[in-house]
């Protein structure tokens, strides 16, 4: 079994059965092992150096998130202790606020994501794509009026007696797919990534459309290329802002050859076949030096690619019906 991706926990008891029980929650944020873990404007709270960054969990018997702490979202347990997300964006600067000053600093969690241990990482992700929903859903989007966080946080229902709608966290699901004819992957660039960085293909999923049938579209859109066999790879929260990657494998037709990639101008800035070889020698180039260089290495696209590289690591594919 393909071990869990990056943002995924491999350990996280969500206590969704928990959720509506107020006096359990109240009582949960009154214990000092409880963590808080604090989001500022979709940043994260991190010290320790650059190169060897730790994530801050305060305790929940700090007085000061009371205060501070706009929005509450229970992430939920691990190994009994409860993590609960705390929104202080409404801090105008906490570098210079005197509790939060004093903790670390506020990150963009693509910035140290891949140093942090998988557990720690997937905390931060599961609270940032939290308090970014929580942020853009102060309103009802049925009738205008203010709603309020319910069901721990994972929940926001209208104010307005007339209306009462309930709103659910925002997932953005989206398609990634490694290309192959046995000997070569597609690989492509979008004009605004990283000078030099390729990845694999990917697009989101579009309503009434099967995930098979969106790989199918968005490959063909992209290169033109068809395909004669799909199969699954594995699922990533991407929470950059609020997507879960799903990703396949997939076969391009007999005939495919590198001249018949038509690539889509709107889509891609470049797009092209790779062989083993190549991507082998290029799998530790710096992103961003503008010379070519794979997906970053916290993304399901790279642990795609690097299991091509080694060979292997893939589910068998199954022709298409």
């Amino acid at each position: 079994m393909m071990n869990s991706l990056p943002y995924a926990h491999p350990a996280l008891d969500r206590a969704a059965d928990r959720r509506r029980d107020e006096a359990w929650l109240a009582e949960v944020l009154t214990r000092p092992e409880t963590r808080l873990v604090p989001v500022w404007r979709a940043k994260s709270l991190i010290a320790g150096p650059r190169e060897a960054p730790a994530p801050v969990y305060p305790s929940a018997a700090d007085a000061w998130w009371r205060e501070a702490a706009t929005d509450l979202a229970l992430l939920g347990l691990v190994e009994e202790v409860p993590y609960v997300a705390a929104d202080v964006s409404h801090v105008p600067d906490p570098r210079h606020d005197p509790v939060l000053s004093g903790l670390g600093v506020f990150v963009d969690l693509r910035t140290c994501g891949p140093l942090l241990a998988q557990g720690d990482a997937a905390l931060l992700a599961h609270a940032r794509a939290l308090m970014w929903w929580h942020t853009r859903h102060r309103f009802c989007g049925v009738c205008g009026h203010p709603t309020d966080s319910r069901e721990a946080g994972h929940q926001r229902r209208c104010l307005n007696p007339d209306c009462r709608a309930l709103h659910f966290p925002r997932i953005d699901p989206a398609i990634i797919v490694l290309v192959h004819d046995g000997e070569r992957v597609v690989l492509g660039r979008q004009r605004g990534w990283p000078a030099g960085m390729h990845s694999v293909l990917a697009g989101f999923l579009e309503p009434g459309e099967s995930l098979e049938d969106c790989v199918r579209r968005e490959v063909r859109e992209e290169t033109g290329l068809e395909l004669d066999a799909i199969g699954y790879y594995g699922s990533q929260p991407w929470p950059f802002p609020q997507s879960v990657m799903l990703g396949f494998v997939a076969r391009a037709a007999a005939t495919a050859t590198a001249d018949e990639l038509r690539i889509d101008a709107e889509e891609l800035e470049h797009a092209a076949w790779y062989d083993r070889p190549y991507l082998r020698a290029c799998a530790d180039t710096p992103i961003g030096t503008g010379a070519f260089a794979l997906p970053r290495k916290d993304s399901i696209a790279r642990r795609m690619v690097d299991a091509w590289i080694d060979g292997g690591g893939f589910p068998e594919s199954p022709p298409i019906p």
